[in-house]
């Protein structure tokens, strides 16, 4: 009996030392259960020596494209996770590690401009078989930005595009964010709002990607920062190349070229990217859908994933598979 009970006891207390003393590896472990749950694979891809880490679900050759899903700025695949529980579970959906980010190779700042970074998905793409027929393609902020680069330098590649508050435009209405950010280019010494050291600089970040942020307890937040903050000079790395001159306006740059069926994502309350970027690519892409969501901030996939899930796979489904042309919509 006291084997019983000692046997019980032993899981409760390791959990409970891993939430106070290693937050960081209980979060990562919470992250392999949700992926089980929802039914993802995590995988490598080579492409000569570049390796790639990517999680997937289904298989290709469904009723739909495939989707392929481009993480933003200093985050990993598993910022989809609360998307992936909408979208259904027959449908082949990929999330990769950005370059340098995650499980993903780590070279050198030519990988790391947006121009850089469209290159190797393209070679991701074709690592995994996604170049056999044309996919879907969403991305949010840096990964919107790279999503618009890539339709516009791989044309044949891709069936459609969801452009979720991408960066690399020029905004009609500038955010303190984008100034504050300007400020820190030109002084790295400066403190970086999406790069935190410290629990108040990560919750002033959450606060500024989402329109209301949950209440983390502190050793969640301690969990989170652990997570990140090694790899702060790799993030700092990637700034400087998404933010200079060749890749700080790639977006406005390319989507001329764009010839992709198009849907454009904002969160109205966005404190990153102003929403006022929807109207330039709308004039850029004039048959693209536009859906501007209430009470959302950058990360919509975190403030409403049921509402972008649901766009996203309604926008795809919309499409004329003869045509490549969005069907006409109320």
């Amino acid at each position: 009996m006291e084997l019983i009970m000692l046997l019980a006891v032993i899981p409760v207390f390791a959990l409970t030392t891993s939430f106070l003393f290693r937050p960081g590896a209980l979060l990562k472990a919470y992250n392999w259960y949700l992926r089980c749950r929802l039914g993802l694979v995590v995988r490598y891809s080579h492409s000569g020596s570049y390796r790639f880490c990517y999680c997937s679900r289904g298989t290709p050759g469904g009723a739909t494209p495939s989707v392929l899903l481009l993480h933003g700025f200093s985050s990993n695949k598993d910022t989809w996770l609360p998307l992936l529980e909408y979208l259904p579970r027959g449908q082949h959906v990929v999330c990769v590690d950005m370059p340098g980010h995650g499980g993903t190779s780590r070279t050198g700042p030519e990988d790391y401009s947006i121009e850089g970074q469209a290159h190797r998905i393209h070679q991701f793409v074709q690592t995994i078989g996604l170049d056999k027929k044309p996919f879907h393609l969403a991305g949010g902020s840096m990964g919107g930005n790279v999503t618009g680069v890539y339709a516009a330098r791989y044309p044949n590649y891709v069936s459609s595009i969801s452009l979720i508050c991408p960066g690399g435009l020029i905004y009609p209405t500038e955010t303190n964010f984008i100034r504050q950010i300007r400020e820190v280019f030109n002084n790295p010494e400066k403190p970086h709002p999406m790069i935190p050291t410290d629990i108040q600089g990560l919750e002033n970040m959450l606060k500024l990607c989402r329109h209301n942020p949950p209440k983390y307890p502190r050793q969640v937040l301690r969990g989170l920062l652990d997570n990140s903050i090694h790899n702060n000079d790799l993030y700092n790395e990637v700034f400087m190349k998404i933010f200079d001159e060749k890749s700080r306006h790639s977006l406005q740059d390319n989507m001329h070229l764009i010839t992709a069926p198009g849907q454009i994502i904002w969160g109205k309350e966005d404190q990153v990217v102003d929403v006022s970027g929807a109207a330039v690519l709308r004039k850029a892409l004039p048959n693209s859908q536009v859906a501007l969501l209430d009470d959302c901030g950058h990360t919509t996939h975190h403030d409403q994933p049921r509402k972008v899930a649901k766009l996203i796979m309604d926008f795809i489904s919309a499409l004329d598979v003869n045509t490549g042309n969005a069907k006409k919509t109320e």
